[in-house]
C-alpha cells in the first residue's frame, strides 16, 4: 500500500509515520510531503532512521502549490492520503490569517483536485475539536453544528466542508477525524504543555492566560498522540466514507489543573505562574463524544494521563538538544 502523509515532519504527522512504519508492521510505503515550516524543522523524522528505509520517501513541498501536488500524484500515484499538513497555532492565526487560508483551505483543495485525476482508495482529512467551538455542558457529537471563533478553527472547518463537497460531487472517498488536544514527544514548544515544560527546565515562569473572572479555568481534553495515531488509522480502515469521527482524549482538565501537574513534577509552587491576558476569542471549554469511534471497535492504550504526562516531561528533560534549537523559530 502506498500512503501519502502530508505534514509528516510535524508533531502528529511524524508520530503517525512512526506508527505506520514501526508499529503496524504492514507492507506500507510512505511518502512524506512537507513544507518544513518552523514547526516541521525539528528532527522529528531523523531519529526514526527512515532515510535507510526503502518504504519511506521524503518530498519537500507545499500543498498550497498546485503544481507540486499535481506532479507528486502523477509520479507516485498514492493509494491513501492522510492530510495532516496545517497551520495550527491559534495565536498565530489571530496575527496573520493568510498562511492558514493558504495551507488549510487552498492546500486541501489542491489535494482533493489531484484525487479527481488520480483516484485514491481513501482520503483522511485530519481536523480538530475546535471546529465545534466552546460548550458549557455535555459533549459535542459529530452531528452538531460548527461554531468556530478563531481563524485556525474556521480554516479547518472550511477544509472539512470542502472535503465533504468533493465526496458528494466527485466521489472522492473522504473521511474526517476531529481530535482533542494532542500531547506527546516531539511537539513544537509553542503549545501549552511543551511551552510550560521547556520554560521550567530553563528556569522560566509559565505564561498562563488569566483574569480575575477566569483564573486559568478554560477546559481542554488531552489526548496522547500515540492514541490519536492509532485512532486515525483505525478510522481509515473501519470508518464509513463521507462521515466524521471524533477522537476525544477523555481527560478533561482546566488549564490551571494541567499547570499545577507540571509544577508539581518540578516541585514548584504557583509563584512560578506568570499571569497573561486571555487571547481574543478564547474558547472556554472543548468537549467531544467518542461513542461513534468506540462503535468501530477502537480502544485506548495511553489514556492514563498522569504517568503519560510524566513520561513526556522526562522526554523533554532528556532531549534538550532537540527543542532548544527550535526556540529561535518561535
Amino acid at each position: 500500500m502506498k500512503v501519502l502523509v502530508t505534514g509528516g515532519c510535524g508533531f502528529i504527522g511524524s508520530n503517525f509515520i512512526d506508527y505506520l512504519l514501526k508499529d503496524l508492521r504492514l507492507d506500507i510505503e510512505v511518502i512524506n510531503l512537507d513544507k518544513q515550516t518552523y514547526a516541521g524543522q525539528g528532527k522529528n523524522i531523523e531519529h526514526l532512521g527512515l532515510d535507510k528505509d526503502k518504504g519511506y520517501k521524503f518530498i519537500k513541498g507545499d500543498i498550497s502549490d498546485k503544481g507540486v501536488v499535481s506532479a507528486l500524484f502523477s509520479k507516485e500515484n498514492p493509494e491513501v492520503v492522510f492530510n495532516f499538513a496545517a497551520e495550527s497555532h491559534v495565536d498565530r492565526s489571530i496575527k496573520n490569517a493568510e498562511d492558514f487560508i493558504q495551507t488549510n483551505i487552498v492546500g486541501t483543495c489542491n489535494l482533493l483536485d489531484a484525487c479527481i485525476t488520480h483516484p485514491v482508495k481513501r482520503f483522511i482529512q485530519i481536523s480538530t475539536d475546535e471546529v465545534y467551538g466552546s460548550i458549557k455542558d455535555g459533549s459535542y457529537s459529530e452531528e452538531d453544528r460548527l461554531n468556530t471563533r478563531n481563524i485556525y478553527a474556521s480554516s479547518k472547518a472550511s477544509a472539512e466542508i470542502i472535503a465533504l463537497a468533493y465526496f458528494k460531487t466527485h466521489g472522492i472517498p473522504v473521511t474526517i477525524t476531529r481530535s482533542a488536544n494532542n500531547y506527546g514527544k516531539y511537539q513544537f514548544p509553542e503549545k501549552l504543555l511543551p511551552l510550560f515544560i521547556t520554560n521550567l527546565i530553563m528556569g522560566k515562569k509559565v505564561p498562563l492566560m488569566w483574569s480575575p473572572e477566569n483564573p486559568g479555568l478554560n477546559v481542554r481534553d488531552w489526548l496522547q498522540v500515540k492514541d490519536n495515531c492509532r485512532a486515525i488509522w483505525h478510522v481509515s480502515q473501519k470508518g464509513n466514507l463521507g462521515e466524521i469521527y471524533n477522537i476525544p482524549g477523555e481527560n478533561e482538565k482546566t488549564n490551571i489543573e494541567m499547570t499545577k501537574k507540571i509544577l508539581n513534577y518540578f516541585h514548584l509552587g504557583e509563584d512560578w505562574i506568570q499571569q497573561v491576558e486571555h487571547r481574543k476569542g478564547h474558547d472556554f471549554r472543548y468537549s467531544i463524544s467518542g461513542e461513534k469511534l468506540k462503535a468501530l471497535g477502537f480502544s485506548y492504550e495511553h489514556k492514563d494521563l498522569d504517568p503519560e504526562l510524566k513520561e513526556v516531561i522526562k522526554w523533554y528533560e532528556e532531549n534538550q538538544g532537540w527543542w532548544k534549537p527550535l526556540l529561535s523559530k518561535k
